[in-house]
């Protein structure tokens, strides 16, 4: 993992954000092929997608760079946790190591970030996935400020085992999963005290524009959108059809069945397939 850096000032102010890199086995067909930047959703972080990304780097045969967006993982935090300055932490991020033509890749909260730097620079990005998120304005579901409040709670208990955290998680979340997926963000401070790592304040104020989508532009390269059949974001691909073709004309939806909102965590091998199958297809020589 490398290290994360403080805040560079430019025009606007950009987070270096900390990542994981997956290097394929056959460097020389990874040198030949565009590399793939994935980021995770609201309260997850690289780690989440160690697992798929060993995989992929593989099946697909090319670098694979799991990021930390801003105010998650190893990543610094920063009030403006809006995805206009998600996206320009992704750009920079590929100015900073020369990655050219990435596919970026998205889940719910950072498929609205790599949607949104797609559409803003939109020769840089050669293909686009997002993973159950569709671009459009959604209402969160109320669970994610109950989330918010619960580990609040945890931080204010002074908590020194997992136990105990998730004890007094449970009046918040009776799914034992999103609960374990929450204490990911538990860290050990140096009074041996357990904490969570995420800025929980800024999170809470940023929910709203969490559920905006204000991005403008057109995205006209290859776009995979991977819908969750029983996931509540799956409807409105459909209603919104129209709306995300003007973003994306070259976009196809692909639903895994049985699958709620975390897609990649339920269904990892039919996600990976859909992954491989459109990073693999070539695009016709014009």
């Amino acid at each position: 993992m490398r290290p994360f850096a403080t805040l560079s000032r430019r025009s606007y102010s950009t987070a270096r954000v900390a990542f994981d890199k997956y290097t394929a086995k056959n460097i020389t067909h990874a040198q030949t092929k565009p590399p793939l930047i994935i980021c995770h959703g609201l309260f997850g972080s690289k780690q989440n997608w160690a697992s798929l990304c060993r995989a992929a780097s593989q099946r697909i045969e090319r670098d694979i760079y799991a990021v930390d967006l801003r105010n998650h993982g190893d990543s610094p935090h920063n009030a403006d946790h809006t995805f206009d300055a998600m996206a320009k932490d992704l750009l920079c991020f590929m100015d900073e190591h020369q990655l050219d033509q990435p596919v970026l890749m998205g889940h719910s909260m950072g498929g609205k970030a790599v949607m949104t730097a797609a559409l803003q620079q939109p020769d840089r990005i050669s293909k686009l996935i997002s993973v159950d998120m569709p671009p459009v304005p959604l209402q969160l579901s109320q669970g994610f400020a109950r989330y918010i409040e619960g580990m609040q709670k945890v931080d204010q208990a002074h908590c020194t085992k997992q136990s105990q955290a998730d004890a007094i998680l449970q009046a918040y979340e009776s799914n034992p999963g999103i609960r374990m997926f929450l204490l990911t963000n538990l860290k050990r401070q140096q009074d041996g005290i357990l904490a969570f790592r995420l800025p929980l304040s800024i999170l809470a104020n940023s929910l709203g524009n969490i559920g905006h989508f204000t991005a403008s532009g057109v995205y006209d390269r290859p776009t995979l959108f991977i819908a969750g059949g029983k996931s509540p974001y799956y409807q409105p691909f459909l209603d919104q059809a129209g709306a995300i073709e003007q973003f994306f004309p070259r976009s196809e939806l692909k639903v895994v069945q049985g699958a709620g909102h975390w897609v990649h965590a339920e269904k990892p091998d039919e996600v990976l397939r859909l992954i491989t199958t459109f990073c693999q297809e070539e695009e016709p020589i014009e």
